[in-house]
């Protein structure tokens, strides 16, 4: 009996490994799709795009100008919050102080990695 149960146990083991690492792409998968679902609805992309400016610059442009700063996720949080101009030119980002808390913790490493997934 203990022979039989060593065996099931590392199958179980070996089942739980490879179901983990999918799941694991899967959640930035869906973190990317969340971001693009919370920057749709919020208007973000009347003004940004991925990789060209539009109004505002675009994704990749502000993951490549934060990319050595430590501090750009609160950074950006800020800046997404409660707007500001002078960082990309005169025209002012308007504040947006409906996002929540979760959403800009979604939103903002988005920004970071150059608004992957969207298309």
């Amino acid at each position: 009996m203990n022979f039989l149960w060593r065996h099931t146990r590392d199958i179980f083991v070996v089942a739980l490994f490879f179901c983990a690492a999918p799941s694991a792409y899967a959640s930035e998968n869906d973190s990317d799709a969340r971001a693009v679902f919370i920057a749709k609805q919020n208007a973000c992309l009347g003004c940004h795009s991925v990789n060209k400016k539009i109004v505002g610059p675009g994704f990749q442009d502000i993951a490549a100008k934060y990319k050595n700063n430590s501090n750009a996720g609160v950074y950006l949080k800020n800046k997404i919050l409660y707007g500001g101009a002078g960082a990309w030119g005169v025209v002012p980002m308007p504040a947006n102080s409906k996002l929540s808390d979760a959403d800009l913790s979604i939103l903002v490493p988005w920004v970071l990695r150059g608004g992957q997934g969207l298309n």
